[in-house]
Order: structure tokens, then C-alpha cells, then sequence
């Protein structure tokens, strides 16, 4: 199985999941969130796939969440609004992000993760 793993290489969450993978020997397409921002149509595909609400795809502990005061904005905004807004900056995007075939995991929870073996 090889899965395309989305992740920022500063950040730590990223880099203990991209550890995870390599010693759980899965195979990734490793992609930049920031080099290659993920799509709006991507996001939407992934997160209707994924079943989660979209408020799970933002990075709401990121520094440009915070500061554009999106925690009082998002419930005013329709989805399509949020998925350009997503699409506009991966440093929104919540990370790490994994997607399959038939699944996507938003951030890194080991539990979660054991079922890629």
C-alpha cells in the first residue's frame, strides 16, 4: 500500500509520524503542505472521504489561524468559503495528513495509524 503523506517538515507531529511510517515500513509520497498546498477540490474530495467535520481540516493551534481570528470566523462561513480559504495556505491545513485509497487520517494518532500495517 503506498499512501501520500502531507506534512511540514518543521514541524515535530510531522516528523514523529514520518518516523512512524519509515519504521513501519509503509510506503508515502512525501508532499510539503506549504510547497505544494493542497487544492480546494482536493481538500473537499479528502475531507468527504475522510467523514469528519471540515473544521478538523484547519490548524486551529497554528499561528496564521490565530491570527486571522478564524475561531470566530469559520461558523459564518460557508464551506465552499472554508475549503478556499484551506486551499489558499497550507499552513491552515491541520497536519499531518495521510489519504489512501479509501481513507484519510487528519494529524498524527499513533492508535489511528496502526491500521496502515
Amino acid at each position: 500500500m503506498s499512501v501520500i503523506f502531507l506534512q511540514y517538515p518543521k514541524c515535530s507531529t510531522c516528523k514523529k509520524a514520518k518516523n512512524w511510517l519509515d519504521s513501519a515500513k509503509v510506503e508515502y509520497f512525501d508532499r510539503h503542505i506549504v510547497e505544494q498546498n493542497p487544492t480546494p477540490e482536493e481538500l473537499e474530495f479528502w475531507w468527504k472521504m475522510s467523514g469528519l467535520p471540515l473544521k478538523k481540516f484547519f490548524n486551529t493551534s497554528g499561528l496564521l489561524y490565530k491570527e486571522m481570528g478564524l475561531k470566530d470566523k469559520l461558523a459564518q462561513m460557508s464551506e465552499k468559503e472554508q475549503l478556499e480559504l484551506l486551499g489558499s495556505n497550507g499552513m491552515l491545513v491541520k497536519r499531518p495528513l495521510i489519504i489512501g485509497d479509501d481513507f484519510v487520517l487528519v494529524g498524527f494518532k499513533e492508535e489511528e495509524w496502526k491500521n496502515l500495517q
